[in-house]
């Protein structure tokens, strides 16, 4: 681990409240994406089919000294939508990741992940990080539209990174947002 972990802490704004996940999380989420494939399509696990296998998976993440793991709770209805993480990037000075993120398909394209992302690249670059990192999946152009959207800049592309559930040979797409960019993308996202 090249730089300390963000602290577990509770980011809120007027979408989301970014909390620790805990395992009393596991009902809402698993009403919101457990079971779903499209939900879970791209993440490094197989699709949790109850509420057992998806507090498995939690409990996992919960555990891991690399991840600090947040429940995304919806601020109208106090229901957790899904969840995000910080993780460590070994090799990057005063860097940190974003990722092992998932939602609800209720709340796609709404501003649960603009608003999300706000709190976490806020809390990076105030805790003095200098760069965020984020990836995904070469064949997850969703996810990469949306990284690109909130100033995510391509930065390259690790070929056969690891294998996905099903056994095949990811890539993986990396995105990074340095510290003085971050502003003007800030800036940007708030005006809508």
């Amino acid at each position: 681990m090249t730089t300390k972990l963000p602290a577990p802490v509770v980011l809120e704004n007027e979408v989301v409240r970014l909390e620790p996940l805990a395992l009393h999380h596991v009902p809402d989420l698993f009403a919101a994406g457990g079971g779903d494939e499209e939900v879970w399509r791209w993440m490094s696990v197989a699709t949790p089919r109850s509420e057992e296998e998806l507090g498995k998976v939690a409990l996992g993440l919960i555990h891991d000294d690399k991840h600090i793991p947040f429940a995304v709770v919806l601020k109208e209805s106090g229901q957790a939508v899904g969840w995000t993480t910080y993780a460590d990037v070994p090799g990057f000075e005063a860097s940190v990741e974003i990722g092992w993120t998932w939602y609800g398909r209720a709340v796609w394209r709404t501003a649960v992940n603009t608003a999300c992302k706000l709190l976490l690249i806020d809390h990076a670059f105030e805790l003095g990080y200098n760069r965020v990192l984020l990836k995904t999946d070469n064949l997850n152009l969703r996810s990469q539209n949306a990284i690109k959207r909130i100033g995510g800049f391509h930065e390259g592309t690790l070929r056969r990174h690891r294998k996905r559930p099903d056994g095949t040979w990811r890539d993986t797409v990396c995105f990074g947002i340095l510290e003085e960019e971050w502003p003007e993308h800030r800036a940007r996202l708030h005006r809508g």
